[in-house]
């Protein structure tokens, strides 16, 4: 499987990351973000809402579990860390399949509910405001548009 890196040095520099690859994306993609607490995950999904052109502040789902945002693309964001006990289903195949784009925060708790084919990213923290940023394609689709995010 292949895999990607990117460096960022400050949040800022993240959100752009993420914005350009906002526009690469068509509906009923699927990200799933991991990484620890304080990763930069909902920071990530802020600058996908840029790059899609939502103008709602996006913050963390934690209590809601599913957030939808309104831009050019509805933009999904689930954090499904609450799930980690449970083997509910709340329609993400309605998501996943959707006219928007899912990003999905802790993926590890829904796992049997994910597409084979999307895009996973790990984030790292290095040090303060640095992160590493893992790109694993999942299929021949995201991969593409890895080459074309690290050009």
């Amino acid at each position: 499987m292949k895999q990607y890196e990117i460096k960022t040095h400050t949040t800022e520099e993240t959100m752009r990351i993420a914005e350009k690859l906002a526009v690469l994306l068509r509906p009923g993609d699927v990200i799933t973000l991991q990484g620890g607490l304080g990763a930069g995950k909902t920071t990530f999904t802020k600058g996908l809402g840029i790059g899609l052109g939502v103008k709602r502040t996006i913050n963390s789902p934690t209590f809601t579990i599913v957030k939808e945002y309104m831009g050019e693309l509805p933009l999904y964001h689930m954090d499904v860390y609450r799930l980690e006990e449970s083997e509910e289903d709340i329609g993400f195949d309605e998501y996943f399949n959707g006219d928007g784009i899912s990003v999905v925060e802790w993926p590890q708790f829904i796992k049997p509910f994910l597409p084979n084919v999307r895009l996973d990213i790990q984030l790292t923290i290095i040090k303060n405001e640095e992160r590493k940023i893992t790109l694993y394609p999942k299929g021949h689709y995201f991969e593409q548009i890895c080459e074309e995010l690290i050009r």
